[in-house]
């Protein structure tokens, strides 16, 4: 008889903590989320009966029905599934500017959970009555300006550092803290949307975040341990920060959030009777909130989180280039 492995809390559908708990109070390293880990915890835990769809919900058929709110979360998808495979093209350089076999594991597992997450975003558009045939076609048309205007230029940053600059350090720093750090919190806010008005899409997006919290918290020891057997390193990090701050505030992505929160927004009132006491974040209902105070959530998140991760690591400096909104 084979014995199922024990899944770790992190790992755990039910267990785990929201990404926003998690990635603030967990602490996770490469030498613990190694390949044994993924391979037990993540693939025979975490997805165990979500490994293709990622949820075992229903579709509701309002969300088929052509109007804003579904082609709110058809953007969301579309640019989300993008984001991850550009993820996933930068990520193969961290697997080969590894320096030793443990990094190595773990951005080899981190590159399959962001290939996971562009493919689950693509599936589910099918779900939402997209046709399959030409869907790659499609998701590259709609999110055209989005990766020429965002994707692109957060992409070669993190390249160059990685593979340019040979800073494998500090290219993890950029990911953790600049890009993965930034996007969180939205992804935490598109769990709490959706779980009434399309519980799949919000088991979709609690399954990435759960990725999440190890891809953020693995980051940051592995930047923390190496700051504290070289603290000669910090001046490089704070000025690999303060470059990856500098490009997110050029970076028009506000833009695409809004647009499609303003579609959202038109979208859940036809619903008003379903979300009458949902409540998006303990004591603020869903209903009462607008695209602009949703956008504004996520970014004090970001806040949030930076406040906890960068003393983690060991500099508490950097809270202040991070900070989305003064104090």
């Amino acid at each position: 008889m084979t014995t199922l492995p024990q899944i770790p809390v992190e790992a755990d559908w039910d267990r785990a903590p929201n990404l926003l708990d998690g990635a603030q109070e967990m602490t996770l390293t490469a030498e613990e989320c190694d390949l044994g880990y993924w391979l037990s915890a993540v693939a025979q835990g975490t997805l165990r009966g979500r490994a293709e769809a990622g949820h075992d919900a229903v579709t509701p058929a309002h969300m088929r029905e052509e109007g804003p709110l579904r082609e709110a979360l058809v953007l969301e998808l579309g640019n989300r599934s993008l984001a991850e495979s550009r993820a996933v093209n930068v990520l193969s350089h961290y697997v080969i500017g590894a320096p030793g076999v443990v990094e190595q594991e773990f951005f080899a597992t981190q590159v399959i959970d962001e290939a996971r997450h562009a493919m689950i975003f693509r599936k589910h558009l099918v779900d939402l009555g997209v046709p399959e045939a030409g869907l790659l076609e499609f998701i590259r048309e709609q999110g055209t300006d989005y990766t020429r205007r965002v994707l692109n230029p957060i992409a070669e940053f993190a390249t160059t550092v990685v593979r340019d600059e040979g800073d494998f350090i500090g290219a993890v720093a950029v990911f953790t803290i600049v890009i993965e750090g930034v996007l969180a919190p939205a992804a935490e806010l598109s769990e709490r949307k959706w779980t009434l008005l399309d519980p799949a899409a919000a088991e979709i997006a609690r399954g990435a975040s759960i990725d999440e919290i190890r891809h953020l918290t693995v980051g940051s020891s592995i930047v923390r341990d190496h700051l504290a057997r070289n603290p000669s390193y910090r001046p490089r990090l704070i000025e690999l920060i303060r470059r990856g701050r500098q490009l997110w505030d050029e970076l028009p992505s506000e833009e695409f959030v809004l647009e499609r929160e303003e579609l959202f927004q038109q979208g859940m009132f036809a619903h008003a009777e379903l979300l009458r006491d949902y409540e998006v974040f303990p004591g603020c209902k869903l209903l009462e909130t607008t695209p602009k105070e949703r956008y504004d959530l996520a970014e004090r998140w970001t806040d949030d989180m930076a406040e906890v991760r960068l003393p983690y690591m060991g500099i508490p400096e950097a809270v202040d280039l991070i900070r989305t909104h003064p104090r």
